[in-house]
């Protein structure tokens, strides 16, 4: 697979070790010679160390085949968190701070969560486009705000901060996206 191709979630292999990404950036060549960069973030999925590499377009990357199984978040606890297989009922423990991003979205209950497993190991979590989450604390209701362009920051029930519309108020139910963390609609 080329470096063009790789997205958000993709497992590859670079220099023997397997890297899970978490982000691409695209950087344009400011000439007209040079070559698009593709800025790849993740971590070592077992060292759990952060990688960082720049490949240009052409570039070949190796991918590792995974399975995507749909699962359920149980539990979290000192040793991680378990989530449960939809169909087999396995349960598979990650560390938290292999999650740490994705944590801010789980909540008990959330519906459509994807695990990555490669040899019997969880790579990561894949979420939902969008999450259903009750705003724990903010700023007072404003008395005849309207549904203008103001916002305040709210802290949802999962200890996520984001930008909110100044009418709501604590516990209200929003709808989030996941691939940015904005504020999409009231749910």
């Amino acid at each position: 697979m080329k470096a063009n191709e790789i997205k958000k979630g993709a497992v590859i292999q670079v220099d023997g070790q397997t890297i899970m990404v978490k982000q691409v950036q695209v950087q344009s060549p400011s000439s007209r010679s040079g070559n698009t960069l593709y800025k790849v973030r993740g971590s070592h999925v077992v060292s759990r160390q952060k990688f960082e590499r720049s490949f240009k377009g052409e570039e070949i990357v190796e991918p590792v085949d995974f399975l995507r199984r749909a699962v359920q978040f149980l539990y979290r606890d000192d040793d991680g968190c378990t989530f449960m297989d939809n169909e087999s009922y396995e349960q598979y423990i990650i560390a938290k701070d292999l999650i740490e991003e994705e944590l801010e979205y789980i909540s008990d209950g959330l519906e459509g969560l994807t695990a990555l497993i490669a040899n019997d190991l969880i790579l990561g979590i894949e979420l939902p486009a969008t999450v259903l989450l009750q705003i724990a604390d903010c700023a007072p209701e404003m008395k005849g705000a309207s549904a203008s362009a103001r916002s305040k920051p709210a802290t949802l029930s999962t200890g996520l901060v984001v930008q909110v519309p100044e009418y709501l108020s604590p516990g209200d139910l929003i709808k989030i996206n996941t691939e940015t963390g904005a504020y999409m609609s009231r749910a």
